[in-house]
């Protein structure tokens, strides 16, 4: 039984390159992440939307709802308001409190961009604590 100690020609070299392919891969994977998370960045306006089969959540004792009517106009619990006073009727109903929790229910037939610039007025008077209402449904 002989014991090599030399090395023969007939041996696999060493490949002194770096193999880049694990590397790619994971370039690859971290790009689609961020192309999928981008576009939830973008948002400025936290909202809090709770699936339509969602148990009821308690409500506050006195909530806070604001209706944008089919017409586009406002209506502040059953008051209705016009866009320029939205923020001293809303500051009175909270008593200042911007922490509050506001209500926000839109008609089925108000534009997008109308509910937005709703929820802009809201952020701008200093509300950003905004909860969308919907029907409920019944579970599948």
């Amino acid at each position: 039984m002989a014991i090599r100690t030399s090395r023969d020609d007939d041996d696999l070299d060493e490949n002194h390159e770096i193999n880049v392919t694990p590397f790619i891969d994971v370039m690859l994977v971290l790009l689609i992440i961020f192309m999928v998370a981008a576009p939830l960045a973008t948002v400025d306006v936290p909202v809090d939307l709770p699936a339509s089969t969602a148990q009821p959540q308690q409500k506050d004792n006195d909530p806070i709802y604001l209706t944008v009517q089919e017409d586009l106009s406002l209506s502040l619990n059953q008051d209705k308001v016009v866009g320029a006073e939205l923020a001293a009727k809303l500051d009175a109903l909270t008593d200042g409190n911007r922490d509050e929790r506001i209500f926000l229910r839109a008609d089925k037939g108000v534009p997008y961009g109308e509910l937005m610039s709703t929820m802009n007025a809201l952020r701008t008077a200093g509300y950003l604590k905004v909860a969308l209402v919907g029907l409920e449904q019944a579970g599948e």
